[in-house]
């Protein structure tokens, strides 16, 4: 599970004392379970949401929660997507589009439910709310630290923050500086 403390000791290690931008960042986040969901909002400021972790399920899934709509997605879209993004380098639009639109091309709605991504299709697990990828993940990767996201009305986009850090069973590495491909992958420290 994403701790607090993990996710602190990611943003000073990548952001210091403040984001991107410059701006103060937070120095304590929600747990993500469901008691203590991460509090977000879409890149454009207009909607407040929730997500956490289900560890109930096998595998475990996001749980999103905007107003009275329940959306899930796979919890290894948070690495995949991340490992994707470096290996872009650059910056990606997010192109967020429900289940029923066709996403534009080289977007990071389109990688979320290609054929080509590592679960050869959809994140979106609630058949009719797989789309939106694009506008619920992109915050919850820059709240911990993992990308940066531009935050105007519209045409939004996210590029990859750091290069190698370990978020609790979570080992992620890459040089996003380079662009060089990264590797995600899943391992367990000992005593985890």
């Amino acid at each position: 599970m994403i701790g607090a403390k993990d996710v602190h000791h990611i943003q000073t290690q990548v952001f210091g004392r403040r984001g991107p931008w410059g701006r103060e960042r937070r120095t304590w986040m929600s747990e993500g379970t469901k008691s203590d969901p991460w509090e977000l909002t879409t890149p454009p400021g207009t909607s407040s949401y929730t997500m956490y972790k289900d560890d109930e399920v096998a595998p475990p899934v996001l749980v999103c929660q905007v107003g009275s709509t329940t959306l899930t997605y796979q919890y290894r879209a948070i690495a995949d997507l991340h490992s994707w993004l470096v290996e872009q380098g650059d910056w990606v639009l997010l192109g967020a589009s429900d289940e029923k639109k066709s996403p534009a091309p080289d977007t990071v709605e389109a990688w979320g439910r290609s054929s080509d991504n590592p679960v050869g299709g959809w994140y979106g697990l609630r058949n009719g709310y797989r789309g939106r990828f694009a506008m619920y993940l992109p915050p919850l990767l820059e709240a911990l630290g993992l990308a940066e996201v531009t935050h105007d009305p519209r045409n939004n986009s996210m590029r990859a923050t750091c290069d190698v850090f370990t978020l609790n069973s979570w080992v992620v590495a890459g040089s996003c500086s380079t662009g060089a491909p990264g590797v995600v992958q899943e391992s367990r420290r000992s005593g985890d």
